[in-house]
């Protein structure tokens, strides 16, 4: 029930983050400060100038002299040719859904991580609640043979676990050798 709500706060907050203006055509100049240039100071401050224009008005007269001109006083001949200006055609709704997807790619291994964390001690417990520590191995691998270890309903989740308790045992003697009788097993 609460999944549902989770779902449709994540749609909305995603429509609200991503529904921003932005225009797939834009013409974008580096130029830099004016102060610097009638100064002669040589500063090495740039600052971008971007605006929506068709590709023929992106230069310096065209996007910059409109908003600066008045700060330049005649001197744009020397301003205008230390700008870069580059016209940019890029699709927003591409970058949207990619964003989207990847967000969502995100929660899912979220999720299922919490799954997985959830689960974790209903298994051990499982686990620790039938565990008993058997001596003799049957040849097939199994400790008490194979309808043993499958339990009374024969299920995966039972032949997984003994087999996780198996590994375990072996992990344990393995140390217990190595640590303790500095040997190895073979």
């Amino acid at each position: 029930m609460y999944h549902k709500y989770i779902v449709i706060i994540f749609l909305a907050s995603c429509v609200f983050f991503v529904s921003g203006t932005y225009e797939d055509k834009r013409c974008k100049c580096v130029c830099p400060s004016p102060a610097a240039v009638l100064n002669n100071t040589g500063g090495t401050g740039r600052s971008p100038f971007i605006d929506n224009v068709p590709p023929n008005k992106c230069n310096c007269a065209g996007v910059i002299l409109p908003r600066i001109g008045n700060l330049l006083n005649g001197r744009e001949q020397e301003f205008c040719p230390r700008c870069e200006c580059k016209y940019e055609n890029r699709n927003t709704t591409i970058i949207k859904v990619v964003v989207i997807i990847v967000i969502w790619v995100i929660m899912l291994l979220v999720v299922y991580m919490g799954f997985l964390i959830c689960l974790d001690p209903l298994i051990n417990k499982r686990a620790k609640a039938s565990y008993q520590e058997h001596t003799n191995e049957d040849e097939d691998g199994t400790v008490g043979g194979p309808s043993q270890a499958m339990g009374p309903r024969g299920n995966v989740l039972n032949r997984v676990t003994h087999q996780q308790d198996k590994w375990k045992r072996q992990v344990r003697e393995q140390r217990r050798n190595i640590y303790d009788r500095h040997t190895m097993l073979n």
